[in-house]
């Protein structure tokens, strides 16, 4: 089996100094490795190689005997590290808690422990007969969710 730990440092040394990022690595029981990568601006194909290149350089294919997927992650999984956070702020996501209340709204802030999601709700103001549309930031722990994902208008 691959050791995951190596594979991660590759893939990092690979992206360093570049605006990459690794999203997610992923290796199976039977040493299929997904490698998953972002970036601010977007992935090209060329990325992708250079990656693939560096991972193919430093493991021995023979010895190993694995294979190797390295691709940009898509639009429509969830987000899953902070700097996906950073890179779709002011988007509309859907946030689904880990009490299963979901959230839909904009992605207004990210730090390294919680992130915020404006979400607007009707809400019976006083002196007004009917509820008014209200913006409320909701924060949240990223360890306290399953999931947030991008809502994609067409």
């Amino acid at each position: 089996m691959i050791d995951k730990q190596k594979m991660t440092q590759v893939v990092e040394e690979a992206l360093a100094g570049s605006p990459l990022f690794l999203v997610e690595l992923k290796i199976s029981r039977d040493n299929v490795v997904d490698v998953a990568i972002d970036s601010m601006e977007g992935v090209t194909i060329d990325d992708c190689v250079r990656v693939n290149d560096a991972v193919l350089d430093a493991f021995d294919r023979d010895v190993e005997d694995f294979e190797l997927t390295v691709g940009s992650y898509s639009i429509s999984d969830p987000l899953l590290v902070k700097r996906q956070y950073d890179k779709n702020m002011g988007g509309e996501v859907e946030v689904l808690t880990g009490d299963g209340k979901k959230l839909r709204g904009t992605l207004t802030a990210a730090t390294d422990d919680t992130f915020t999601v404006t979400v607007e709700e009707k809400v019976k103001v006083e002196g007004k007969k009917r509820p008014q549309l209200v913006s409320t930031p909701v924060t949240l722990r990223y360890d306290e969710i399953k999931y947030t994902k991008n809502i994609i208008k067409i």
